[in-house]
């Protein structure tokens, strides 16, 4: 099924009126200007710099320079008829030493970013931690340091009291599975930590950090709409041999329950991930209470599947992902993920099917293929098919009775795409980083015809 002229005119009726489209952001891949106005260092600050951590040595010191250029760039939100704009906030621009002394100036510019957002008429949705860490607090051990949660409930409750009043849809953390696993496991995000003995201890105080964020949320904005957000794969065994079985429910617990099911009051997947039995040296008296919070929605970020085959090799799981190229598959985008639309449908379905979710947004989805820009013009038709099939799931979902009430696309401007760099292109609006030039894709073109009232 794929959205046709038709469908597009039809906008409303086929989602409803009340259902939410927006793009994604995070500040430390659009901002730039790292140490303006008395922002502290984050971990991304320190790990950007060490050599042979970023594909092509790429750095986010200018990144989109949406520091400086927030207006332009909310203007073209506006012209691109997208009501909802997602972005986060620099918890080293509101406290650089992580702790202790606010800087105002930090909190001067959210406020111009809200501001302006609203006085353009885009609603703002809020994520308070999107990976960037002050690195005064890594150097303190970071999230396998339990203090992180007092850490993480200052910061929280700066930006309630400073935007709450503006403000009425926030995202607690993103993705905490990505910034634990890749960073305090595989050690290839920031801060660059790896093994089982970090990885534990950061799980349970993420936890427990997202559920005290949220209880803040709700106390100092108790009319707000509060969320979290958790990326999400569809995982298939490679063969139905039992032992391939086994390995794709190991490879799902991991990556698709490891958070959501102590959040919803369900405890850790610990029959499936018997790893997980080490982080009871970490619970303390009374974090069983303190781990679950009601959500007012669930953000699930779907790009792909995974196809999971039995590995004696890997620790902990004994599961091994089978590579898209390796699969022969019909397209792969840059980030050499395969381009399958039925996942998001899948995914909605399997977060539906928690009778504790009221709502499920999606969050972020998109892809990054080799756009080129061609007398002014980027024609991105392999982007614009993805969104259309993927949305089409969507659709399909939510006809089907599913609670998915939102959709956000990732992202609006080409940006700092972590430890990729600047190599693959996920945005909407293509950007020349040597000039700062912006260019509307035809996938964001597309968008804005898709969102228009018709």
């Amino acid at each position: 099924m794929e959205l046709t002229d038709q469908d597009t005119l039809l906008r409303q009726q086929l989602f409803g009126p009340d259902f939410t489209w927006g793009v994604s952001t995070a500040a430390f891949q659009i901002e730039g200007s790292p140490d303006a106005d008395g922002k502290g260092e984050s971990v991304w600050d320190t790990f950007t710099a060490k050599k042979g951590k970023i594909l092509n040595a790429a750095h986010a010191r200018t990144a989109c320079d949406f520091y400086n250029r927030y207006e332009e760039d909310i203007d073209l939100i506006k012209q691109l008829h997208i009501p909802n704009f997602r972005f986060s906030i620099s918890w080293s621009r509101l406290l650089p030493n992580g702790t202790g002394e606010v800087n105002q100036a930090g909190i001067d510019y959210y406020n111009r970013v809200i501001d302006y957002c609203i006085k353009k008429g885009v609603e703002p949705w809020v994520t308070v931690y999107h990976w960037d860490l002050p690195q005064i607090l890594e150097q303190k051990g970071g999230w396998t340091n339990r203090e992180v949660i007092d850490w993480f409930g200052e910061f929280a409750t700066l930006c309630a009291k400073s935007f709450g009043d503006r403000v009425k849809h926030w995202m607690v953390m993103n993705e905490p599975v990505v910034f634990t696993g890749a960073g305090y496991f595989f050690g290839i995000h920031a801060p660059g930590k790896s093994g089982i003995r970090n990885f534990i201890p950061a799980i349970h105080h993420v936890v427990l950090s997202i559920t005290a964020g949220a209880k803040i949320l709700r106390k100092l904005v108790p009319e707000a709409q509060i969320g979290s957000t958790f990326s999400c794969s569809q995982i298939e065994p490679a063969t139905d041999k039992p032992r391939d079985v086994a390995a794709a429910v190991r490879a799902d617990a991991l990556i698709n329950r490891l958070f959501i099911e102590p959040i919803l009051g369900m405890g850790y997947p610990v029959k499936e991930l018997p790893i997980l039995k080490t982080i009871q040296k970490y619970v303390l008296p009374g974090d069983e209470d303190n781990m679950h919070f009601d959500f007012d929605f669930i953000g699930i970020q779907n790009y792909t599947r995974e196809i999971v085959k039995y590995s004696f090799f890997t620790p902990y799981i004994n599961a091994k992902m089978v590579k898209a190229e390796n699969r022969k598959v019909e397209e792969l985008t840059a980030m050499r993920w395969e381009v399958y639309p039925p996942s998001i449908y899948h995914m909605i379905k399997k977060f539906d099917a928690y009778p504790q979710i009221k709502s499920i947004i999606i969050t972020e989805n998109g892809a990054a293929f080799p756009d080129v820009l061609n007398e002014g013009k980027v024609d991105d038709a392999r982007r614009l098919r993805y969104l259309q099939n993927y949305i089409s799931q969507v659709l399909k979902a939510k006809n089907e009775g599913c609670k998915v009430n939102g959709y956000f696309v990732w992202t609006l401007t080409d940006n700092f795409e972590w430890a990729e760099g600047y190599h693959p292109r996920f945005g909407l609006i293509y950007v020349d980083h040597s000039t700062q030039q912006r260019i509307i894709k035809e996938s964001g073109k597309w968008y804005a015809e898709f969102l228009s009232e018709g």
